[in-house]
């Protein structure tokens, strides 16, 4: 009988602690996601006083100047970043796997 109360208290403390892991992984992507947006528009803002215009594509940052490892995508979503033409920015966008605008 002690075993097997052993045995259900380390079940329940392993919920937790995977419930606990789970939700830092999502934050720690959604941090990650935003980190990789503040280092591309400061790589957009460069190209911009290096060239005199502002890139019309993340491809052209695809340089060992700009991002030696390739363009970062998404963690969250796996998708790409693209610029708004209108700001020269990257905007956040919004994902089904992390509520609201990361």
């Amino acid at each position: 009988m002690e075993l097997l109360a052993v045995v259900a208290l380390i079940g329940i403390i392993a919920s937790l602690l995977v419930a606990r892991v789970a939700d830092s992984t999502s934050l720690a992507k959604v941090k990650s996601c935003w980190h990789n947006r503040m280092d591309l528009n400061s790589a957009i803002e460069r190209y911009g006083v290096v060239n005199g215009s502002y890139p019309s594509a993340l491809s052209d940052l695809n340089i060992p100047d700009y991002f030696p490892g390739g363009i970062p995508i998404c963690p969250v979503t796996g998708s790409a970043y693209t610029i708004n033409a209108t700001t020269n920015r990257i905007d956040g966008h919004t994902s089904s796997a992390a509520p609201g605008d990361h």
